[in-house]
């Protein structure tokens, strides 16, 4: 698919599936605008991806909330003592630092984990991103409690200069598409293997649901020349 067809799916308020690439982690997630999310996407994601459904968000919406990577929340604690701080990941085996920053609820959900209550939880996130003339981080500390549910992800600065995950590229694409840079992606899982969904089967479930399969490493050539 190109990426004019995926652009327009998440314009449309649709799904893209977006492959990171076989020198990564080599998994497909499932992405939609937060812009447009609603307990549908929450659920099909649940039910037809299996992963973590997860929020991203890019970096400097994330530092105007005074949000941090969770590495970072932990390392500087001084609730955490040394022997427990050793459990902080520094590289993954994939060759990044996670970019997991805390989880969230919005105040108005009840459990937080209901496809109702997650979506209005990303959605408000998005509606908070658009909100002109206000402080959003008080805002933010007054609408969202945490822990959550909601896991938040933090993109890179650089986006793709600085790290090649379905976080950055989902937002990537969020931005290319002129929506808010907030993304909902879930891991699509393979309940046959018990591992991630093969690209193949992966562009199989594209075809026969008519969703726009994306080559993250198109995306980053894009990158490059743009």
């Amino acid at each position: 698919m190109s990426l004019e067809e995926a652009l327009s799916s998440l314009k449309r308020g649709d799904f893209v599936l977006l492959h990171d690439g076989n020198t990564r982690e080599n998994e497909v997630d499932m992405v939609v605008a937060a812009d447009f999310v609603t307990p549908e996407h929450i659920a099909r994601m649940r039910q037809d991806a299996g992963g973590l459904i997860c929020l991203s968000l890019n970096n400097a919406f994330a530092k105007k909330l005074g949000l941090s990577y969770m590495h970072d929340i932990l390392s500087a604690s001084q609730n955490v003592d040394a022997k427990t701080k050793d459990m902080i990941i520094g590289k993954a085996p994939y060759g990044d630092r996670p970019s997991f920053s805390i989880s969230i609820n919005h105040k108005n959900t009840y459990t937080g984990v209901t496809d109702r209550d997650r979506s209005l939880t990303m959605s408000e996130m998005a509606k908070l991103y658009k909100s002109s003339g206000a402080d959003k981080k008080e805002i933010f500390n007054s609408s969202f409690k945490t822990p959550g549910h909601v896991p938040v992800l933090i993109a890179s600065e650089g986006l793709l200069s600085d790290r090649l995950g379905h976080t950055e590229m989902s937002v990537y694409l969020a931005t290319l598409a002129g929506l808010s840079p907030i993304t909902v992606i879930c891991e699509m899982l393979d309940s046959e293997t018990y591992g991630a969904l093969s690209a193949e089967k992966a562009k199989k479930y594209a075809k026969q649901n008519a969703v726009p399969y994306f080559d993250g490493s198109k995306l980053v050539e894009y990158a490059k020349g743009h």
